[in-house]
Formats: structure tokens, C-alpha cells, sequence
């Protein structure tokens, strides 16, 4: 049976295409971006890694074998600790404090992304887990690769640091993981099963895009 990450690329193309020409996402490559939109994003993106984590440890716990649970144990650390050390360096760098990092107000779509993988963990298989929170991990890697082959893009003074770490080999290896293990965990599924995993993995590239454009419109709530 073909892998089921090889299906999944497939049918996210259209949706990934829209979110790599995203003003937002284009951008960060170009330095366009303004500071004050991106400083938005970062608080708005803290907030979704501290509930991001919490996915790992759902799943460290859904693990079956000793290996797969250690490894999202220490993905879980990894995402508190390494990925929010680029946050908490950024938002000193943007004179944001970190009262106001942990205290900000967090977004509508915020709020639906992550609400839809943590309902997706606690009532779905491990394999169900693994299709909702790899999109954000597979797309970032996607949009990091791009971006680097742009002029000046991993040099540039405000957004390098942060193509530099998502088009990292680092980086691209957690990516990796996550779509091996999908395709062992999904190796003998249904298609019914298959079905629900391509379901999961659409609806939050889906919402990775909402992210984006919510980001870029600085829009907490959809509603005046």
C-alpha cells in the first residue's frame, strides 16, 4: 500500500501554494514584513506552541512503544524550551516583555486551531494525533526551504533568524520523523482509516493558512 504522507502531499498542494504566496509568509523572505505585524504573530504563535506541546505530551502518553514515547516526550521539551527560545529572543529584541508575551490575548483562529488538535488527540488514535499536528511542522519546514533560496532571506537582519531555523536540517529532521511515523502507524489502516487522516491533515493546513492571514491582519476576533 502507498504511503499515506505521499497521498497527504499530494492533496495539500492547493492549500500549501496559497500559503507560500501569502503576503505574510513572502513577506518574511523579502523583508517586507512589517515588524509590527510579525511582533503580532510571535505573541499569537506563543501561545499556540505552549498548547502545541501539549499535543506531544497526549501522544507521548498514546505511544505504544518506549522509543515513540521518548521521542515525543522529547519533542514536547524541545517545542517548550528551543522553539519558544526563538520567541522569548525575538520578543526582546521587539521590546516585548515577557509579562506581556505570556499575557497577550489569544486570537478567534488561535483558539479554533488548536481546540480542533486537542480534541483530535484526546478522542482519536495516535495516528489521528500525528495527522493533526504534522501539518504545522511539515508546512513551516516547506515555507523555511522556500524562503532560503531567496536573496538575502537567511542574512536578513530581523527575519533571518527565523528562516535560518525552520530551513534547518534540525528542523527538517523532527519534520521527517513525524511523516515516518504516520506512515508506519497508517501502514496497515482502511481506507476508511486513511480517509479520517487526510481529513485531519487538510482541516489543519487549513487552519495553518487561517493562522497566517489572521497574523497579517493583526485580527484577534472576526467580529467589531
Amino acid at each position: 500500500m502507498n504511503r499515506i504522507s505521499e497521498r497527504l502531499y499530494q492533496a495539500v498542494q492547493p492549500i500549501w501554494e496559497q500559503t507560500h504566496r501569502h503576503p505574510f509568509v513572502t513577506g518574511l523572505g523579502d523583508g517586507s514584513l512589517s515588524p509590527h505585524t510579525f511582533s503580532f504573530y510571535m505573541k499569537q504563535d506563543y501561545l499556540f506552541l505552549l498548547e502545541y506541546a501539549k499535543l506531544f505530551a497526549i501522544a507521548s502518553t498514546k505511544a505504544v512503544d518506549l522509543e515513540t514515547s521518548a521521542r515525543f516526550a522529547k519533542l514536547q521539551e524541545a517545542t517548550l524550551n528551543e522553539e519558544m527560545a526563538l520567541h522569548r529572543a525575538y520578543a526582546e529584541r521587539f521590546g516585548i516583555s515577557a509579562a506581556e508575551l505570556e499575557g497577550s490575548q489569544p486570537s478567534f483562529v488561535m483558539h479554533a486551531y488548536t481546540s480542533y488538535m486537542l480534541k483530535v488527540a484526546y478522542q482519536g488514535t495516535l495516528a489521528e494525533l500525528v495527522s493533526a499536528v504534522l501539518p504545522c511542522m511539515w508546512s513551516y519546514w516547506e515555507i523555511g526551504k522556500r524562503l532560503a533560496k531567496a536573496d538575502g532571506a537567511l542574512a536578513h537582519p530581523l527575519y533571518g533568524e527565523w528562516v535560518r531555523t525552520y530551513s534547518s536540517d534540525e528542523f527538517g529532521e523532527l519534520a521527517q520523523w513525524l511523516i515516518d511515523l504516520l506512515d508506519r502507524l497508517a501502514a496497515d489502516s482502511s481506507e476508511a482509516d486513511r480517509a479520517r487522516l487526510e481529513q485531519h491533515f487538510l482541516t489543519t493546513s487549513k487552519m495553518e493558512y487561517l493562522f497566517w492571514e489572521m497574523a497579517y491582519r493583526e485580527e484577534l476576533w472576526p467580529i467589531r
